[in-house]
């Protein structure tokens, strides 16, 4: 089947004189709000849990309400904006996503901060797919690529930028500032969304209700289950409610709605037409993996960088702020790049990067390193986000016609999240997996340096430690009435087999996204050349 014609929705857009360009400040202030606030809040999680009382669970769900609303209402909200209009559907979302996080910086409970962060996930969902459904619909061909470099680049910094904004808020202004600074730039994009975004046309078609139900209830069983399965030890939630329970009921579920979508045909809230073009399929895999590589990175590697380098937040956030700078710089060249030579190319050369980035920094994570050890294999992971965001959205929109755009954008943006849910769960698991066998076998060394009797104990205690890792560090109980320089030397002792234990471990969690990142790179080598290219 061949891919429907993108040349036509570009030719039919009236912009009254304007560059397309004029287009990309609101939705790039958006995506820019959107994308900082998937990873802004990691930075501030302990002092969440000392400014409300509560603990960690309770804090995890401030970030896990937020993802979850996001990533279940992507494809329903790709098919609003073909039914009522991107415009009309992202102005909405901004409206919800700046009025909310105006309410999450006024949250006086945790109860009330997560209500408030499941609403802001309702807003960023409703403004996402629409941001890549106007720039195919406005851009000509000739010139998507580099406008989708500039998406990406916002993409890319955004993601790699959360954590330092978080931690410059945190401990200079207040976590309420990580919300509060949306309101200000909401307010703008606001400003420019009546000014400058086009009313396109829509497709009346009947939308397909059956299909929202399903895909809700099937997403959002899947990506409660993967996201808190560790949260749950993988077993009872409640009653006879149970992470695998609600994962089969998600597979089940999802089953149906795929089988309702290929009933509907061309009127499904899916149309899985859309997965006969290659290149379209195969972003969507790629999207999934980078979505995977950007929290297995950052993940352990800020655990690392404050748990055992001892940085502190701001600090740790500071290591990776050249990498968002390179990715900031490469991103629009690749943009313009793609439209010169086959995308898939400047992707790949992405994801080899990425996947350089990942073993390099298996091959260096060490307690004692400085800092700076870490920030060059960062530059090339900057390098490759810049290299793959804006080229990977453009493979996966070159076959999207006005009826479809607002269709794939979802289905694309939704595989992103997911991957992004499913990396934060597999890496959380496989981090203390390699926990439980790396700490105590580092003890047993540590254990070398210390008098006969204290050194089963001392094992134990680590033995202990790694199945129920929570980030506090490597402290271990010292006896009572042990001599001052034992405490000491087992002090040491504690601290050394900490650090060498979670590098190890953080280590070997890399090796497992670099894995990953080879799907992606291989998605990228199978995918077809665009037309026009040789």
């Amino acid at each position: 089947m061949s891919a429907p014609s993108s040349t036509g929705p570009s030719a039919q857009v009236d912009l009254g004189g304007r560059s397309p360009w004029s287009v990309l400040p609101p939705l790039l202030l958006g995506f820019f709000m959107i994308m900082v606030d998937t990873t802004i809040v990691n930075i501030a999680v302990p002092t969440l849990v000392d400014s409300f009382d509560v603990g960690l669970s309770a804090v995890g769900w401030v970030t896990s309400a937020y993802l979850l609303t996001y990533a279940v209402l992507l494809l329903v909200t790709g098919r609003l904006g073909d039914r009522f209009g991107p415009k009309n559907i992202f102005v909405a979302g901004l409206v919800v996503f700046t009025l909310s996080s105006l309410w999450c910086g006024f949250s006086g409970s945790i109860g009330m901060l997560i209500t408030a962060r499941a609403v802001q996930g309702v807003g960023a969902a409703l403004m996402t797919p629409q941001t890549m459904a106007i720039i195919t619909r406005v851009f000509p061909p000739q010139k998507r690529g580099a406008a989708m470099g500039v998406w990406g680049s916002v993409a890319g910094i955004a993601t790699i930028t959360g954590p330092v904004l978080g931690g410059l808020f945190v401990e200079t202004l207040g976590w309420e500032w990580i919300f509060f600074i949306n309101v200000p730039v909401g307010l703008v994009a606001l400003f420019f969304s009546f000014r400058a975004l086009p009313a396109l046309a829509t497709d009346k078609k009947s939308f397909d209700v059956l299909g929202v139900v399903l895909s809700v209830v099937g997403l959002g069983a899947l990506v409660f289950g993967v996201q808190e399965g560790e949260t749950y030890d993988w077993g009872q939630v409640w009653g006879p409610v149970s992470i695998p329970l609600i994962l089969g009921v998600g597979v089940v579920v999802i089953v149906a709605f795929v089988l309702w979508q290929r009933r509907l045909g061309p009127d499904a809230l899916l149309p899985l037409s859309l997965f006969h073009h290659r290149n379209f399929s195969l972003a969507n895999v790629s999207g999934m993996t980078v979505s995977f590589a950007m929290i297995g990175i950052f993940f352990p590697l800020t655990l690392f960088l404050q748990t055992t380098l001892g940085l502190s937040p701001l600090h740790a956030a500071l290591v990776s702020l050249p990498s968002s700078v390179v990715s900031g710089v490469v991103a629009p060249f690749a943009g313009r790049l793609s439209d010169r030579v086959p995308a898939k190319w400047v992707m790949v050369t992405g994801f080899a990067s990425l996947a350089v980035a990942t073993v390099w920094l298996d091959l260096v994570i060490a307690p004692g390193i400085s800092a700076w050890t870490i920030v060059v294999p960062m530059l090339f992971f900057g390098l490759g986000t810049g290299c793959v965001f804006s080229p990977m959205a453009s493979l996966a929109t070159a076959g999207l016609d006005q009826s479809t755009a607002g269709a794939g954008a979802g289905a694309f943006n939704t595989t992103r999240q997911v991957g992004g849910v499913i990396g934060s769960a597999a890496i959380i698991a496989m981090l203390q997996t390699r926990l439980a066998v790396t700490l105590p076998a580092a003890a047993q060394d540590a254990a070398r340096a210390l008098p006969e009797q204290y050194r089963q104990s001392f094992v134990d205690g680590f033995a202990s430690m790694g199945g129920s890792f929570s980030g506090a560090g490597g402290s271990v109980p010292v006896p009572d009435g042990v001599p001052a320089d034992v405490a000491d030397a087992i002090s040491s002792a504690g601290s050394a087999a900490f650090g060498t234990g979670f590098a190890q471990a953080a280590g070997d969690t890399m090796l497992l996204v670099a894995g990953v990142l080879v799907v992606g790179l291989v998605s990228g080598v199978l995918m077809r050349r665009e037309s026009g290219h040789v």
